[in-house]
């Protein structure tokens, strides 16, 4: 959208100004909306920006439509205010149209803003980037899966998508208690999803090589490794780096499970940062590191498309969205495939979000 030059003389050919737009899809359960508009309002004025666009979500639609309809009408930046699925909505339709997503964290896990990262709990710093940001390029997942009747469907992930008892525990959660307690109701579904936690077999293919038979508990593909609580899945994992990060999960029992509880807590608070340190660069801190990678119960392995095709049935899940039962699912990463709107770098709140990022 664009209004004609106040300033030039009239006399003058001169060219229009461009005024950007800003749109905003918000899920109505999960904002504010008098506050959110205000504040939207107030930074939108100060950055010169043309009226911000406001769309709503539906239980029918949790996003799409409306983004579609955001980038008809001419928005550059459209910004997702609600949980991951609103989110991860939104950005399979920017995914390739040339505009900007920015994110207004609303939900219980805000993976993508974690990852970034982006602030979660301040809503001025959130709405102020999309006025004063800049763009930033990160990968986006691509997802082809499959149904057990042969029906195929197309999706587009950001985080993290899989198999087994990461995507039974999502389907097992509560809606009434996740609405009371946010994440800690992934707690009370973990408990009741390993009592059904048999492991399941599947071939896959990576990067188009032969294919490999395994047995595992859960199998997760990332394209990037924070959970809620600071909890690190993927250690290696990064949001920018044109590759995914599969782990494969065998426990041996209860206390392989714990094994895997603690790897997570140990990468995050110990090892992520020592493997950043002088000692972690020296022959002992990378025999180390690379010690803890090997551990048993978990296999990593990295590329650019995974296909995955499944003995039986079983849940899937698509940025902690649980999307039923599927036989098989390809995924393929689009490097830089999506733009987002991250802090600019006359942001004072910038450098504090990536210290609080390391040390989460």
């Amino acid at each position: 959208m664009s209004t004609p030059s106040e300033t030039a003389p009239a006399d003058q050919d001169a060219l229009p100004t461009e005024q950007r737009t800003a749109a905003v899809v918000y899920n109505p359960v999960k904002v504010h909306l008098e506050t959110l508009k205000s504040t939207v309002a107030k930074h939108e004025q100060e950055a010169g920006w043309a009226e911000t666009l406001w769309f709503e979500t539906s239980e029918e639609d949790p996003g799409g439509g409306m983004a579609k309809a955001a980038l008809e009408a001419g928005a550059d930046v459209v910004a997702a205010a609600g949980g991951d699925g609103t989110v991860r909505a939104v950005a399979e339709v920017v995914h390739g149209s040339g505009a900007t997503l920015a994110l207004l964290p609303s939900g219980t896990g805000n993976l993508l803003a974690r990852n970034i990262p982006a602030p979660i709990d301040d809503l001025g710093a959130s709405v102020r980037t999309i006025f004063r940001g800049e763009d930033r390029a990160i990968d986006f997942g691509e997802l082809e899966i499959e149904r057990a009747g042969g029906d195929r469907e197309q999706h587009g992930f950001l985080v993290m998508a899989g198999l087994g008892l990461d995507a039974r525990m999502l389907a097992n959660t509560k809606p009434e208690l996740k609405k009371k307690v946010g994440w800690l109701a992934y707690v009370d579904s973990l408990v009741r999803s390993l009592r059904d936690a048999d492991a399941f077999e599947f071939k896959y293919k990576l990067d188009g090589e032969s294919n490999q038979s395994v047995r595992a508990h859960s199998l997760i593909v990332g394209n990037c490794g924070m959970l809620q609580a600071g909890a690190t899945l993927l250690p290696d994992a990064e949001i920018d780096d044109g590759v995914f990060d599969i782990v494969v999960m065998r426990p041996r029992g209860f206390f392989g499970w714990v094994r895997i509880a603690a790897r997570m807590l140990w990468e995050n608070a110990i090892l992520r940062s020592f493997r950043r340190s002088k000692m972690g660069q020296t022959a002992v801190g990378k025999r180390i590191t690379t010690a803890a990678r090997e551990e048993r119960p978990l296999r990593y392995i990295r590329g650019q498309e995974f296909v995955a095709r499944l003995e039986r049935p079983d849940e899937f899940e698509i940025d902690g969205d649980p999307v039923g039962e599927v036989v098989a699912f390809k995924a393929r990463i689009d490097a830089g495939g999506l733009t987002v709107r991250v802090a600019g770098p006359d942001d004072q709140t910038r450098a504090t979000r990536r210290v609080e990022a390391e040390h989460s």
